[in-house]
């Protein structure tokens, strides 16, 4: 058995799911449409400059979960969902998570996005292991607005990745081959430790250095 990790973010998805969630709170109308979508737009510009502060983003983002009850948090959702991600999901997407799984490879979503915007989408494209950031919930289900744990990018993917292979009963090194697809420079953490990375979709930084270590470049929604 070898292993296929995915980022998600403009890796599998053509959009930040974790950006378009903000948009589409204001949209609907669930948060001050002119301050959050400042402070959405911001953290997502220090995230393509690689200057996010993983915290403080999922702090912001976590405490915009904790003012909604879960069933009208499940319901926005569902509706995100439809209207939103499902749109973008592209056949390119699916084709490679498939070509991996047919190969008998164990695969998994690899997200700084957090588990409650993730798990729909990684369900939807039909992986069953999500490695993401873990808000944490009251006893009715709640999120609290406060993270479990640590954030799930940079060198954050690979303590998590390792936890998770290591709960089934693997080690990174176990495998034979081991790809990690990825967009993002912030992701070279991971991508450095895998037997084979591959630059898809690649921002400047990531296809600047794949290209001097000679690693692949794949334009998933193009090629």
């Amino acid at each position: 058995m070898n292993l296929a990790l995915f980022d998600l973010d403009h890796t599998l998805l053509p959009i930040d799911s974790d950006h378009e969630w903000g948009q589409f709170l204001v949209r609907i109308g669930a948060v001050d449409g002119a301050e959050f979508a400042r402070r959405n737009d911001a953290f997502f510009a220090q995230y393509q400059a690689g200057t996010l502060d993983p915290v403080e983003y999922l702090e912001f983002s976590l405490g915009t979960l904790a003012r909604f009850p879960r069933a009208e948090l499940d319901a926005m959702q569902a509706r995100f969902m439809d209207e939103v991600i499902l749109p973008a999901i592209k056949p390119q997407a699916r084709a490679l998570l498939q070509r991996h799984a047919d190969a008998g490879d164990l695969v998994a979503i690899v997200t700084a996005t957090n588990h409650f915007v993730t798990a729909p989408i990684a369900k939807a494209l039909g992986v069953d292991h999500l490695i993401a950031a873990m808000p944490e919930f009251d006893g009715a289900g709640r999120p609290t607005g406060k993270l479990l744990g640590t954030p799930t990018q940079g060198a954050g993917k690979v303590t998590h990745t390792r936890a998770w292979l290591a709960g089934l009963g693997h080690r990174l090194e176990d495998f034979g081959t081991s790809h990690f697809y990825s967009d993002s420079h912030n992701d070279l953490p991971l991508m450095r430790l895998v037997s084979h990375p591959v630059a898809t979709n690649p921002n400047a930084a990531l296809k600047t250095h794949a290209s001097a270590q000679g690693w692949p470049l794949l334009d998933l929604f193009n090629d």
